[in-house]
């Protein structure tokens, strides 16, 4: 999917007329990284869910009283 952002995206060339880079504005750099950071989190969430949903104690999570005393 091309969001109106990517369509701001300017190719730099080589001499032959390859492209050789990417420019981008800053606000769709800003977007990029926002999308990225929402993925990595999510990738988490997956990752811990067979254990969040077996419950605090047969997952063997520690309350919050016994670390505020750590």
């Amino acid at each position: 999917m091309v969001t109106p952002e990517l369509k701001t995206v300017r190719y730099v060339v080589d001499l032959r007329g390859c492209k050789s880079a990417v420019q981008i504005d800053i606000k769709t750099w800003q977007a990029l990284l926002a999308y990225l950071e929402d993925l990595e989190d999510r990738a988490l969430v997956h990752d811990k869910l067979p254990r969040l949903v077996q419950g605090p104690q047969e997952s063997g999570a520690i309350s919050f009283h016994d670390v505020r005393e750590q």
